[in-house]
């Protein structure tokens, strides 16, 4: 994903009322801009921490200003969840990732069949199968390279589980999809100390045959992309 023009920088005064950061710029000014992440942002909202952020230059926009991208201890983080998706999909259509070699893109938002709501992608394999995606930006890392997610709880992300479950129960495929933000990230894993429901509904729905993928991201300030597989640890966090 090319950022044109590329992202400017400037330093984090505090995020918050969850879409609001201030940004003090180079020139000394501070900017209220958009943060386009619902999560708890943990380990990547602290104040004095360098902040990259696009601007729309529209003028109409109440704020015309990104939050996209912090400069945390442990690595480079990408804040801006709605990128994720068009990561993941970027790198479905130029065959980038391994374990969907022959896949093809049928739509995204894709209804789930016979339940409300929607998945983000239904994809096809290469036998015609079809293959629900759900994508999750992970961006909690601990020093050691641990990511995890979710960093708040999330009952939304439960029932998206729950539902990958029941298609592959009905004879299709379920991709649960980390979409890792995070340059510190090694390894990718469940926050059960955050939301223990999530790590057993995942577990869960990996008996029954959901597939779990980890996919790193590189962060710079004219691109970011996804640029290899990550391993993925499912086992329950001994320290909870």
């Amino acid at each position: 994903m090319k950022l044109s023009p590329p992202l400017e920088r400037g330093i984090l005064e505090r995020r918050y009322k969850r879409f609001l950061a201030d940004i003090r710029l180079a020139d000394g000014q501070v900017v209220t801009m958009h943060c386009p992440n619902t999560g708890a942002m943990l380990g990547c909202a602290e104040p004095g921490s360098e902040a990259w952020y696009s601007d729309s230059a529209n003028p109409a926009r109440k704020y015309r200003h990104t939050l996209e991208v912090v400069v945390a201890e442990t690595g480079r983080v990408g804040v801006n969840t709605a990128r994720a998706n068009r990561l993941v999909e970027e790198a479905l259509v130029d065959q980038q990732l391994p374990p969907f070699d022959g896949c093809r893109l049928v739509r995204r938002e894709a209804s789930i069949p016979d339940e409300s709501g929607r998945f983000d992608f239904l994809i096809e394999d290469a036998r015609q199968r079809p293959c629900y995606l759900e994508v999750k930006s992970m961006t909690l890392c601990d020093r050691s390279g641990r990511g995890s997610f979710p960093d708040a709880v999330s009952e939304r992300a439960i029932k998206h589980v729950a539902a990958l479950a029941r298609r592959v129960v009905e004879g299709d495929r379920g991709m649960l999809v980390f979409c890792v933000q995070h340059t510190g990230v090694r390894i990718a894993t469940l926050a059960d100390d955050i939301h223990p429901q999530y790590g057993a509904a995942v577990r869960k729905a990996v008996s029954q045959g959901v597939e779990v993928y980890a996919f790193g991201c590189r962060i710079e300030p004219d691109e970011i992309l996804i640029d290899g597989i990550l391993p993925v640890n499912l086992e329950a966090d001994q320290r909870c």
